[in-house]
């Protein structure tokens, strides 16, 4: 008799647990395009914290520069994100275009960077060369003086 009430009251905790609340949809909410886009650009802003930018300056809030460019403000992101993540399965596939974006924008990156390095090897290559050829020149001997 124990096992079934400790059963039955487990049963009803773990019914009690899990969510039914349907979130309404929003009215200016964001497409979900425009979302993966937005989401995007708030990661990179995101990871930009750490990073000096021109001035020399950490902790630049890159946020209200990220909500400019796409003419939203926060209330309505926020609203948006809380519609997006009430539906796991759309928010899922909002998050995987958005990894998919970011390792292709890496590796873009990282190809333009090598790319920049070979370069400037090569530049450093060319006037190494250059100055071996004209500092270790064979000179020329003075014909009267091996006389």
């Amino acid at each position: 008799m124990n096992k079934f009430i400790y059963i039955l009251i487990l049963t009803v905790f773990c019914g009690a647990c899990t969510s039914n609340t349907i979130i309404k949809k929003p009215e200016n909410l964001i497409p979900k395009e425009q979302m993966v886009d937005l989401l995007t650009d708030i990661f990179i802003a995101n990871g930009g914290d750490n990073i000096k930018n021109l001035n020399l300056q950490r902790s630049t809030n890159y946020f209200p520069f990220v909500f400019e460019k796409y003419q939203i403000d926060t209330i309505r992101f926020r609203e948006s994100n809380y519609y997006y993540t009430s539906r796991i399965d759309d928010y899922d596939e909002i998050l995987e275009k958005v990894d998919k974006r970011l390792k292709a924008l890496k590796e873009q990156y990282d190809t333009e960077i090598k790319l920049m390095d070979s370069l400037e090897l090569a530049k450093k290559d060319s006037i190494k060369t250059v100055k071996n050829a004209l500092y270790n020149k064979p000179r020329k001997t003075d014909s009267l003086k091996k006389r």
